[in-house]
């Protein structure tokens, strides 16, 4: 028996939890983050501070924060300061204070007892540790959102508060809260909302360019040279970018494609294995959408399948679909339609979700082209599926 060896290099590098060397596209607001908390290298413990990072789901905020919170170690521990950044996700404690605090405090304190206290007594058991070892700490509170839910607008009053509580001492923690938007805050008082809206940090989603890079990067940490090709990234990146720029999914999207591509022995990630990798995460087809279709619809769309099936190739021309839709009909004895005809249906199958199509004129050879993409339907499983609902309508197999 050969051995089979996969494409993979590290696949530990499309973990969900991976933190990358780099942020691609995150510069801006990874500067403005470190200008929000300098004071804790020129005069820490005068003043603390609250920031906000909103943004949607995989558009970095996390991966911003904790890269911010591995930078501003350094520079605070370059001055001799003493500084811990705390990272926890709210909604694993289901939002509750009295764990979420119970967390941060065993940093420093690994055996404080999990249960007798109220949150109000860790919060101060916390203050009085970071006195007595003379550090500074952000606090970074991921899904914050979760917190207000549950919580309400008191504990973000209390959190806010800190710095008057601790007047006339050396103020010892900041905070970051990082969240999806600010629609939780609808229910806190006009204080404690004037309070944490003063730094707000907003990641608008990522495009297809900037997602195509964030890609290629991992491509280059995780998968063997040469198995995943420029094209199969760029589709990868296009259909992230339909799913709110998410790069999270992306990425997912990557890593499904490439244990697909494993599974069958391969020896690069092709288009197909992204397909059904999307198709596994999100459905794109209903079957009762094919078949409301209409005859020659099922044919070119037949034909669209068995061209995508056939070819390793992420696009493909009107004319080239043309050639595979004809040789379709000849075999079912029926008339094809002509070329406008069949560019009505592409767009028909565009509007449904199934196909992408676009004018295109950037290559000389091609000219001036309608280029149709199959990039989230598995082309093996819509032939199959095609070939049953036509066997239906005409009574006979299509052998093509």
């Amino acid at each position: 028996m050969v051995a089979h060896h996969s494409m993979f290099k590290d696949e530990s590098r499309l973990d969900i939890n991976y933190l990358p060397v780099c942020m691609f596209h995150r510069d801006r607001e990874s500067r403005l983050l470190m200008e929000f908390f300098s004071f804790l290298t020129r005069c820490p413990g005068r003043m603390s501070q609250r920031v906000i990072v909103i943004g949607d789901v995989g558009t970095g905020k996390t991966a911003l924060c904790q890269m911010f919170g591995k930078n501003i170690s350094i520079e605070v521990g370059k001055k001799g300061i003493k500084f811990r950044y705390i990272h926890i996700n709210c909604r694993e404690y289901r939002g509750n204070l009295t764990g979420i605090l119970h967390q941060a405090v065993t940093v420093f304190q690994p055996n404080y007892p999990a249960r007798g206290y109220s949150a109000g007594e860790i919060l101060k058991s916390f203050l009085q540790v970071l006195e007595e070892e003379q550090v500074f700490v952000i606090l970074a509170l991921d899904e914050f959102d979760s917190l207000v839910e549950k919580e309400g607008s008191d504990v973000v009053y209390e959190l806010t508060r800190l710095q008057e509580m601790q007047q006339g001492k050396v103020q010892r923690v900041s905070f970051i809260f990082i969240q999806r938007d600010l629609y939780s805050f609808k229910v806190l008082d006009d204080s404690s909302k004037s309070t944490l809206q003063r730094n707000i940090i907003k990641l608008e989603r990522y495009g297809k360019d900037s997602l195509v890079d964030i890609l290629n990067d991992r491509v280059k940490l995780a998968f063997e040279i040469s198995t995943v090709s420029e094209d199969v990234v760029g589709l990868i990146a296009e259909l992230s970018s339909v799913e709110a720029g998410n790069a999270r999914f992306g990425i997912e999207l990557l890593w499904r494609a490439g244990k697909y591509a494993d599974a069958q022995d391969a020896k690069c990630v092709e288009p197909e294995y992204v397909r059904q990798a999307v198709s596994a995460i999100i459905p794109m087809v209903k079957r009762s959408d094919l078949y409301g279709l209409g005859l020659h619809e099922k044919l070119l769309l037949l034909a669209v399948a068995h061209f995508f099936k056939e070819s390793k190739e992420v696009f493909a021309t009107l004319t080239e679909i043309k050639e595979f839709y004809e040789v379709i009909c000849e075999e079912c004895e029926e008339t094809p339609y002509s070329h406008t005809q069949l560019w009505k249906y592409i767009q028909c199958f565009t509007q449904m979700g199934i196909v992408k199509s676009e004018v295109c004129s950037a290559t000389v050879s091609r000219g001036r082209s309608t280029v149709i993409s199959l990039p989230a339907v598995p082309a093996v499983e819509l032939e199959q599926e095609l070939r049953v609902l036509l066997k239906m309508d005409l009574g006979v197999d299509i052998g093509v």
